[in-house]
């Protein structure tokens, strides 16, 4: 009598690892409060376009002439492809209060309500370890280049444009930021969707020098007369939005347009899954596989319109 095989797995792959794949990408904050611009669906790789016009009227004349030169230059984002590879044993559950949920036969599986829980924590922890390489990755193993690795590389990142920077403190931090604002261009000043995103440690300083613990005038009561207990939903500096980012690392900054800066990912392409796999059908064990893949990466199109601090910090 022929062997029956019934190989009981999830596989959740293109648009059915969406839900998955989203949680674990979009969840950081950078990601979740819309602070960077996300590129789905890139199979290979994108060519991020910039047109750029000089001074474009001039004195009218009988004749066609060219008023201005166009000049188009291109960056290209490519998302990295990723894994993740995870492996339990079942037997552990056998004692645990979801043993029924296993099923009687001596080929267990895996309680439901853990395998959904499993993949939350899985989720989760991907999208704590893309927001730091959105922001500070270097590429290697796991990881991809984030937004200061690449400005710290880029040759044409530089002049006033690149503040060398120091420790922030609630004493400086105000003197810190004008640096940073003041090195902002112009034609970028007015835009709404201007950001000066800051590292955990400098927001922090920044609400303590507001709260009057700085050295900056404030006094003892600080802005509002409410100290440290002020409620401020939007924290601006010179009009500017202020925002923390969990990926930055300490003592750093960048300051730009959330629309010059990208984050690329198959997203619901083909590229990415999410799999968990029963292993007892194929190879007699007791253990189930979690696999993830997935791609993601970041690029800025006109690295002119950026203020970073502290790169080398």
């Amino acid at each position: 009598m022929a062997t029956t095989t019934n190989i009981v797995n999830s596989t959740y792959a293109g648009e059915f690892a969406g839900k998955y794949v989203s949680a674990m990408l979009l969840s950081g904050n950078t990601i979740a409060n819309g602070l960077i611009e996300v590129k789905p669906n890139i199979k290979f790789k994108e060519v991020l376009k910039r047109l750029e016009i000089d001074s474009i009227v001039a004195n009218a004349t009988c004749d066609f002439s060219d008023t201005s030169t166009v000049t188009l230059t291109e960056r290209v984002i490519e998302p990295k492809e990723l894994q993740v590879n995870l492996e339990l044993c079942k037997t552990p559950f056998r004692s645990d209060w979801e043993a029924i949920s296993m099923g009687f036969s001596a080929f267990d599986n895996l309680p439901k309500t853990f395998s959904d829980y499993f993949i939350g924590q899985l989720s989760a922890k991907i999208a704590q370890k893309t927001e730091l390489d959105i922001w500070g990755g270097t590429a290697g193993a796991g990881s991809f280049d984030g937004i200061t690795t690449l400005l710290a590389a880029d040759a044409a990142h530089t002049g006033a444009k690149k503040i060398t920077g120091e420790a922030v403190t609630a004493a400086n931090v105000v003197e810190q930021l004008g640096l940073v604002i003041d090195a902002i261009p112009e034609q970028l000043l007015q835009d709404e969707n201007l950001f000066v995103y800051v590292a955990n440690n400098v927001f922090r300083a920044y609400k303590r020098a507001l709260g009057g613990f700085g050295a900056q005038g404030l006094g003892g009561s600080g802005f509002r007369g409410e100290g440290n207990n002020q409620d401020i939903d939007v924290t601006m500096f010179d009009g500017i939005k202020i925002v923390p980012v969990n990926g930055l690392p300490s003592n750093k900054m960048v300051a730009t347009v959330k629309s010059n800066l990208f984050f690329g990912t198959g997203l619901i392409s083909d590229y990415n899954l999410i799999k968990v796999l029963d292993m007892s059908d194929l190879d007699g064990s007791q253990n189930i596989r979690f696999i993830a893949r997935y791609t993601a990466a970041v690029q800025y199109a006109v690295v002119e319109d950026i203020v970073s601090y502290g790169l080398g910090l």
